[in-house]
């Protein structure tokens, strides 16, 4: 039987600039929490792989690069995001 509702959980970290791996266990830890929460849906904020104030590093590929690595390291798992839609910031180059 189908849910007729959806629990949304929105999350603000504490993600450093530049911190990938710092910022990547947030964002595992925050699923966790949601899931446990009952949410179906969580979204967190724009930049939460890379973290805000990158500043001139969003000129740098490897900013890119790192965020998509972190990504695939949260999809890894496919047990995580299993019942959950997961909304996760990241750079993108367009």
């Amino acid at each position: 039987m189908h849910k007729s509702y959806a629990m949304l959980a929105v999350v603000q970290l504490n993600q450093w600039a530049m911190s990938f791996k710092h910022n990547r266990d947030n964002i595992i830890k925050s699923i966790v929490k949601c899931k446990e929460m009952g949410a179906s849906y969580r979204v967190g904020p724009e930049l939460e792989v890379c973290g805000y104030s990158c500043e001139d590093h969003f000129f740098e590929p490897d900013t890119t690069a790192h965020s998509w690595e972190m990504i695939a390291d949260i999809l890894r798992d496919e047990n995580l995001t299993k019942d959950i839609l997961c909304d996760i910031g990241t750079p993108v180059i367009y």
